[in-house]
């Protein structure tokens, strides 16, 4: 079971695209879809790590909105994020999984156990990837791969049970 999931945003919580208003803010449409999948992990035990290369008010209410134990952005090298948190803290490849689906998540995909990524997520992230998904980013792609994770692992109908009490 991982005990960590790592969550690029852009492209992968988001469709990819940055919209700006007239005053310069900038606004990013997330899947409410995505929200279902990160409070089924965090229901598994799964610590989340939202991490990205931008910086965004949008990001951050979103993410806390959802209870994402650590927001990390503005990291331009992931990679390199990835192999300090993961030295300092002791974490082995098999404990962590990865969800994105760019360029700038490749290197630190390779570090972690398990790979997702959505429908269209680039060539070479579906290459890698454990499993890609049949959505595409920001359309529930995140909560297409967190299910993948834990119906691997056998237990993903206990949790949604636990979780909305759906009764699967």
């Amino acid at each position: 079971m991982l005990k960590y999931l790592i969550l690029d945003v852009d492209g992968t919580f988001t469709d990819g695209g940055i919209y700006y208003d007239d005053h310069n803010n900038e606004i990013k449409k997330f899947c409410t879809k995505d929200g279902t999948g990160v409070i089924c992990a965090r229901r598994a035990g799964i610590e989340l790590i939202a991490l990205t290369g931008r910086e965004c008010a949008a990001t951050t209410r979103r993410m806390t909105e959802l209870h994402v134990d650590h927001i990390i952005q503005g990291v331009k090298d992931k990679a390199e994020w990835m192999r300090s948190w993961m030295i300092q803290n002791n974490i082995e490849k098999g404990m962590v999984g990865y969800i994105g689906d760019d360029i700038n998540d490749l290197g630190a995909m390779k570090l972690c156990g398990f790979v997702g990524c959505p429908a269209d997520a680039c060539r070479e992230v579906q290459e890698i990837a454990t499993y890609v998904s049949s959505v595409s980013g920001g359309h529930g792609a995140v909560r297409d791969v967190i299910e993948k994770i834990l119906q691997d692992e056998g237990i993903w109908t206990e949790i949604v049970n636990k979780a909305y009490g759906a009764g699967i």
